[in-house]
């Protein structure tokens, strides 16, 4: 009896834990996203909810309880995306990230370096872990290996391909002109549409984007969430690199949303 008694409080104190836990994680999950303010919006929708029911207010007290009632498909409706991000994160250390051949990166840095200086608007998506045939559903399929000349054809201004995404798929280029989903984040700077695809779809998948702008030529990466401006062409392969074969970025601090000084 005395080790039951025990054992309650511990287990009492590690379920409490527990909870904290995942509410610090889905604080820090929603911070500064559109989701921030819909929780706020859910919190301030319970405190109404007892307030009525306190000062015996019954119809509005009615019509919160049948909006209470059905809470959780709420949520999953209007979270459904935050929802989606977070499994994903949950799923990330089970996510084989070991780096294959990666010599078509050289390829793809002598394109980058071409579109940089001829100030040539391109997105090139890189495949990592999570399958991206969900985002291949637009664009032409290419199926080809990748090469300093044909992402140069697919983003010249005179090709119908050029104002969508190239998807690199094991080293292969799967499909050219994709269409994909814009972040609903406010970017600090002079952010283009492009920079503001590349960080929509980091925030769906782990993938990694290069932007080139097409107004000043500069060369941005984009990966799980984060946004690098203005990285150096030398710098560019060994960060792809490193984020290929770790599943991340080591060695560096980045500041997501914040334009350079």
């Amino acid at each position: 009896m005395f080790e039951t008694f025990t054992a309650l409080p511990i287990i009492t104190a590690i379920d409490i834990a527990l909870v904290a836990v995942v509410l610090y994680w889905v604080m820090l999950l929603v911070k500064g996203t559109r989701g921030e303010r819909m929780l706020w919006g859910l919190a301030v929708v319970v405190l109404v909810y007892f307030a009525a029911e306190r000062m015996e207010l019954l119809t509005l007290h009615w019509i919160l309880n049948n909006f209470l009632g059905s809470i959780v498909i709420v949520i999953i409706v209007v979270f459904q995306q935050d929802i989606r991000r977070a499994l994903v994160q949950m799923g990330r250390p089970f996510t084989n990230h070991e780096a294959g051949a990666t010599g078509f990166l050289d390829e793809i840095s002598g394109a980058v370096a071409a579109m940089s200086s001829n100030r040539m608007g391109g997105l090139i998506v890189i495949e990592r872990g999570i399958d991206l045939r969900d985002f291949l559903e637009s664009g032409v399929n290419i199926d080809a290996e990748v090469s300093r000349e044909l992402i140069l054809t697919i983003f010249d201004p005179s090709s119908p391909l050029h104002d969508g995404a190239v998807f690199v798929r094991g080293g292969r280029i799967a499909r050219a002109g994709c269409i994909l989903p814009l972040t609903e984040k406010k970017l600090a700077g002079k952010i283009g549409t492009r920079h503001m695809a590349a960080v929509g779809l980091s925030e769906e998948t782990d993938a990694a984007v290069i932007v080139i702008s097409e107004k000043t030529g500069e060369v941005s990466l984009v990966f799980d969430e984060k946004l690098e401006l203005g990285i150096a062409l030398t710098e560019l392969v060994p960060r792809l690199k490193g984020i290929i074969s770790t599943g991340g970025g080591e060695g560096r601090v980045f500041f997501p949303w914040r334009p350079r000084a």
